[in-house]
């Protein structure tokens, strides 16, 4: 079935109404008609394409009665100026009722930096909590119990040395590793697409993954290894089938190299999960969770012939969309989020942010951070959508959707199967210029007003009340700085010098990286000088502009 563009729409079919006046095609530019009927759907296999829910190819949900059993975990992404600071707010949150801690780090933690770096002036804690070594990460999680806990860190190029940090701080609190659970994001290919907070090149970044997969099968079996993310390459400007197939494709690409290195697939599979957004468009983002997971389902089993079904199953936490919200007339947002939040519920999400209204704006003030987490406990407990498990299933208009979009990722994982693969395709930038060109074709329709952005570019008012918004003054980069500082004068520098060096040897070998990153966070090492002593071997990747 050959999927059609915005430009290719086909002309409406005899006897059914298209309203000239009104937009027909989805957030992403996708025709839809006004009416759908038995004929649309006629492809369509139950047992073979739908199943239960619990059945493979899971289209319906991988959980046989849903929610029935157990809600999604909701988590409030949080973060911001020091681990003090971010450690209250964890608090809060989880005196609010949030059931998962979700960590956001500012850019030089995002990027390997120390605080007291150069490039680091300006940016430390302002979009994300700044953790620079054990200590910080100690005081993150000062009086959580690691092992009660379900912690989500969204962290990418240094996420294995993060995750070192993390191990560590449990191991001093006496949880065994054994117990804990949570999810390390580790998705490096979505940096080189979409967000570009990278440090290495594709394949020895490709290598500090693997290599998570390999430690945690043996030594943290309950943790998330990878959370393969589509949520960054659609705020890029990805269209909804964009996002499922390249994200899909990462999935792929991460499957092979842990079965390249040597890794039988049912031993890391089960631990790979995903995060998607939840944009706009109600029915397109339900039909996007439900063709990822026939997709996944079927992939697994018959690309990589993974026989136990914790492998067919995608797991997904989703995130409603940021750059969906807007600075005009900020408490639209709150509508905006509702809708999304709902969408993804509906989908079949395992876990769920909601964004706070004031995003566009600021990092989330308190008071609109806890609005965004109540918005998931009305959804919860008094829409009553949680009580049947796939409600939309067998729609004809749900049903043409699902299927378009597992069609239209197939010819997308064609196209990147003949470059090479995702990492040769990145290379030759073939996912950075479809997004880049999705994203430009949108912003076209806004300023055209075909598509409408409420108070942005249709039902605009001249004035507007400002609202307060979080500030994250320099006290906390002093405090981040002086505490770094401290702590290389107060260690022992012998253990530390021994462990960089003995990091630098093993990444000019093959061997797990992930014992020599604990030995280096035991002895106090920070996450720059860890970040460095790699960057001695490999060097820094710098992408070829392809336009």
């Amino acid at each position: 079935m050959k999927t059609t563009t915005a430009a290719e729409a086909p002309p409406a079919a005899p006897g059914r109404p298209r309203g000239e006046a009104r937009d027909h095609t989805t957030v992403s530019g996708r025709p839809v008609e006004a009416l759908y009927t038995a004929p649309d759907v006629a492809e369509v296999d139950y047992d073979r394409d739908l199943g239960d829910p619990g059945r493979f190819p899971y289209t319906r949900g991988i959980h046989p009665a849903g929610y029935g059993g157990k809600l999604w975990t909701m988590r409030q992404f949080a973060g911001f100026g020091t681990p003090e600071e971010t450690n209250a707010r964890y608090r809060e949150l989880q005196a609010a009722g949030g059931m998962g801690l979700s960590v956001a780090f500012d850019l030089p933690t995002l990027m390997g930096r120390d605080p007291d770096h150069e490039l680091s002036l300006g940016e430390v804690g302002k979009c994300g909590v700044n953790v620079a070594s054990v200590a910080d990460m100690e005081r993150l999680f000062d009086g959580i119990a690691l092992d009660r806990v379900t912690t989500s860190m969204t962290i990418n190029s240094p996420a294995a040395m993060i995750f070192a940090m993390y191990l560590v701080a449990a191991e001093r609190q006496g949880v065994d590793w054994s117990v804990l659970s949570g999810t390390i994001q580790n998705d490096i290919l979505k940096e080189y697409i979409a967000q570009k907070e990278y440090i290495y090149p594709p394949r020895p970044s490709m290598r500090l993954v693997t290599d998570v997969f390999a430690f945690c099968a043996e030594h943290v079996p309950r943790w998330n290894t990878i959370s393969v993310s589509g949520y960054h390459i659609r705020e890029a400007g990805a269209t909804a089938l964009q996002e499922l197939a390249f994200t899909l494709r990462d999935g792929i690409e991460y499957v092979q190299y842990g079965v390249d290195a040597g890794l039988p697939v049912d031993r890391f599979a089960p631990r790979i999960s995903f995060f998607f957004n939840a944009h706009n468009d109600f029915f397109e983002e339900i039909a996007k969770y439900r063709a990822a997971r026939k997709l996944w389902a079927t992939v697994m089993r018959e690309r990589f012939g993974a026989e136990d079904e914790r492998s067919w199953k995608l797991r997904f936490h989703s995130q409603t969309a940021g750059v969906s919200l807007t600075a005009q007339q900020p408490y639209n947002n709150v509508v905006r989020t509702a809708v999304q939040a709902l969408a993804a519920v509906l989908g079949g999400t395992n876990s769920l942010h909601t964004n706070s209204l004031d995003e566009a704006l600021a990092l989330p003030a308190r008071e609109a951070a806890l609005l965004a987490l109540r918005t998931q406990q009305v959804i919860a407990h008094e829409s009553g959508v949680p009580k049947v498990t796939d409600p939309f299933g067998g729609s004809y208009f749900l049903e043409r959707l699902t299927r378009d979009l597992e069609v239209g990722s197939q010819e997308i994982f064609e196209k990147v199967d003949a470059l090479g693969g995702m990492v040769p395709a990145i290379e030759q930038g073939y996912p950075q210029r479809e997004i880049a060109n999705s994203a430009y074709r949108f912003q076209q329709a806004l300023d055209r007003g075909t598509k409408t952005c409420v108070g942005v570019n249709r039902y605009v008012t001249d004035a507007e009340a400002p609202i307060e918004t979080l500030y994250i003054d320099e006290a906390a980069a002093e405090r981040q700085v002086s505490g770094v500082r401290a702590l290389r004068q107060e260690r022992d520098a012998a253990p530390v010098t021994a462990a960089l060096d003995g990091l630098r040897r093993a990444a000019e070998g093959t061997d797990n990286l992930m014992p020599l990153l604990l030995d280096a966070a035991r002895a106090g090492a920070t996450l720059g000088e860890m970040c460095d002593a790699l960057r001695d071997v490999w060097g820094e990747y710098e992408e070829t502009a392809a336009l």
